[in-house]
């Protein structure tokens, strides 16, 4: 019976360091990752193991604006979520693969964040090397149009359900503060700011929500300087949403929908101004 034991015991170890073995297989964990967040290797996952089937088209706009000390939930409001199986406690890279259009081509790229031990993303890796490239701004020529767009989530303008001026919050008044002084000196801007809202409550509410969130971020940016008569701001509702989610508690619903709750901000101008 002892002798019966200790075999059953081997086998335990050896069927548990097995599937330890898979586990870890399907991970892609760079290797000998610093406090500082540097690897001393970069792994890259195959990309057969893509989880975001597909990968996606991300905007070029928010990749510029991914950089040294973001956090994971300000990566993920402008990435989404990682497109690889990450895992879970610990976890110091985020994996994606991501697909551009270039000269009528479409060209694939994988895209790595290392994060550091305070989980602030620290250093940015591409695969091939090239695709950095990708994010590179041509200088536009004497009188061709120039575009800027801003996205900020909803849920950092206002407080959940509100779209009064008394509503922004502290963070959303700062980022909006930034955004006016780089707009308010293009007198012949077009300017656009539309506003989003998820999928809980009536249609008509959530257009009337987005309108009103529109329209007064359009009055905080006219009112620090921004010409009035080059804005519009416009309501879209719920009908272009950037995240799909499947029915669940609601708290965790509104968590998962926050993606949709955002006002963009879009800026036209001629670049000869």
């Amino acid at each position: 019976m002892k002798h019966n034991s200790k075999v059953l015991s081997a086998l335990f170890v050896s069927v548990g360091a097995a599937l330890l073995l898979k586990a870890c297989g399907t991970r892609h964990v760079s290797r000998d990752i610093s406090p500082q967040g540097v690897a001393g290797e970069v792994v890259f996952p195959d990309p057969d193991r893509v989880v975001m089937k597909g990968g996606t088209f991300p905007n070029l706009g928010d990749l510029r604006l991914v950089g040294p000390g973001m956090t994971k939930d300000q990566l993920y409001q402008l990435l989404g979520r990682p497109h690889f199986r990450e895992g879970y406690a610990g976890v110091r890279e985020w994996d994606y693969l991501f697909h551009f259009r270039k000269n009528g081509q479409i060209v694939t790229c994988q895209y790595k964040v290392v994060y550091d031990k305070e989980y602030l993303a620290r250093t940015f890796h591409w695969a091939p090397a090239s695709c950095a490239d990708l994010l590179t701004e041509a200088a536009p020529a004497a009188g061709e149009v120039k575009e800027r767009r801003f996205n900020l989530s909803a849920d950092t303008l206002f407080e959940f359900g509100k779209y009064g001026v008394e509503d922004i919050l502290p963070k959303g008044h700062e980022e909006l503060t930034t955004i006016a002084g780089q707009l308010k000196d293009a007198d012949k801007a077009s300017i656009k700011v539309v506003g989003h809202t998820d999928r809980i409550g009536s249609d008509a509410a959530n257009q009337l929500l987005s309108q009103r969130r529109a329209q007064t971020v359009r009055g905080f940016l006219i009112d620090r300087g921004v010409t009035a008569s080059a804005i519009t701001a416009e309501g879209r509702g719920e009908s272009e949403p950037v995240k799909d989610c499947g029915d669940q508690a609601r708290t965790e619903l509104i968590a998962c929908l926050a993606p949709n709750r955002r006002v963009e901000i879009q800026a036209v101008a001629s670049a000869s101004e």
